[in-house]
């Protein structure tokens, strides 16, 4: 059975579970929280994650989604398991269907987001402007639990709405809050595309000139070019920033694989003397090693050695390292989702990675003792489930 919480989610459950009306096919629902009204003219400062999970699960638990999802930094909160009802939907009673139940599942997702929203220094008109950090992972949850990757009702670009009761009944897929029947209001106005992160092949290219290579090669096992995820594109994209190379980053540089990416990496070959085809973007083993000065590979962490790190090193002479290469995987998952600072990403398990695995055990829902820093398997298998490793004995 697929999971009911989605794997690396801060879990807020609450309870209020309810089935779904199973004769109807799967959904998900796309919605933004559009908390503040701004324009071209007149952008406004985001509102925060924090903030939207405090109302969802306070004063708004009334209307609350199963998924808060942030996509400048990729966090979720989920507040209802998947195979339950959630309640950010109208369903009046001249509705044929209960609309927050009218399916197998009925998952919806809220990105914290409005338009011309001002992050950072940077005003996004749109979701798919944002790095939709995170959103990969999403979706493949949202799959598992047999959800076509279809808009029946059309993808959204803009904010009209598109409502049939009939397409609504009988087809299963991806929705918009603005095609749900019985609903008025009309978002998310667009959305990622199931195969990448920000933007989409199809919108328009980032710059004015042709559009970026987007292909994708296999080196040492690991996927690089537009769409790749994982801490590998993390590693070459903070390399590039570290080169001098990161001019086409708006934001991150993050764990899916952009066009920004591919520009800077271009810029990148260039520099190395690769032109034409050999400067696409996309690298090679031999600029990647330049770059790097080692080939990413697949990774793993055995349980037994970060607990055993995690009670010698925070002891031990400052900077010891038992088990350091795997711990270092630990701490940048840690890192990459914000719960330790980057420079303390160095293999040793001290008390600064302690504090922050404790944060990600109350982030998985355990308390007290249960959050005392120490790995163990349900939650070090979330981590590499967010983060992408894989955990062993």
């Amino acid at each position: 059975m697929p999971e009911l919480w989605l794997p690396g989610a801060e879990i807020h459950d609450l309870g209020d579970h309810a089935p779904t009306d199973h004769q109807y096919p799967p959904k998900a629902i796309a919605h933004i929280t559009w908390d503040r009204n701004a324009t071209a003219a007149a952008p406004q400062d985001w509102c925060s994650y924090e903030d939207l999970v405090g109302y969802f699960t306070g004063a708004g638990a009334g209307d609350a989604p199963h998924l808060v999802w942030d996509p400048f930094s990729g966090r979720a909160a989920q507040l209802f398991p998947a195979d339950s009802r959630s309640k950010s939907l109208l369903s009046p009673a001249q509705s044929p269907t209960r609309t927050n139940r009218a399916g197998r599942v009925v998952i919806q997702i809220e990105a914290v987001f409005f338009p011309y929203c001002r992050h950072q220094g940077t005003v996004y008109p749109r979701l798919v402007d944002t790095p939709c950090a995170g959103w990969q992972r999403i979706h493949a949850w949202v799959s598992s639990w047999g959800v076509p990757d279809a808009w029946p009702m059309g993808r959204p670009t803009d904010f009209s709405d598109h409502r049939d009761e009939h397409v609504w009944e009988t087809r299963g897929g991806w929705y918009a809050h603005a095609h749900v029947p019985f609903n008025d209001h009309v978002d998310p106005g667009s959305w990622p595309d199931f195969r990448g992160g920000s933007g989409t092949p199809s919108d328009p290219p980032p710059s004015g000139g042709s559009v970026p290579a987007r292909y994708q090669v296999t080196i040492n096992g690991l996927a690089y070019g537009y769409g790749a995820q994982g801490y590998q594109v993390t590693a070459v994209g903070r390399a590039l920033v570290a080169a001098g190379f990161g001019a086409h980053y708006h934001s991150g540089p993050g764990p899916t694989w952009t066009d920004a990416d591919t520009e800077n990496y271009a810029d990148y070959q260039a520099s190395l003397g690769y032109s034409g085809p050999a400067a696409d973007g996309v690298p090679g083993e031999d600029s990647l090693l330049r770059l790097l000065g080692y080939l990413p590979g697949p990774r793993t962490v055995s349980l037994a050695h970060v607990v055993a790190a995690a009670r010698s090193d925070p002891g031990a002479e400052q900077g010891h390292r038992t088990y350091g290469a795997e711990v270092a995987i630990v701490e940048q998952a840690l890192a990459d989702e914000g719960l330790l600072e980057q420079r303390w990403v160095d293999g040793s398990y001290g008390s600064l990675t302690v504090a922050a695995y404790a944060g990600w055990q109350r982030r998985c829902g355990y308390t007290a003792g249960a959050a005392d820093g120490i790995p163990g398997r349900d939650s070090l298998q979330r981590l590499g489930a967010a983060q992408g490793f894989a955990v062993t004995d």
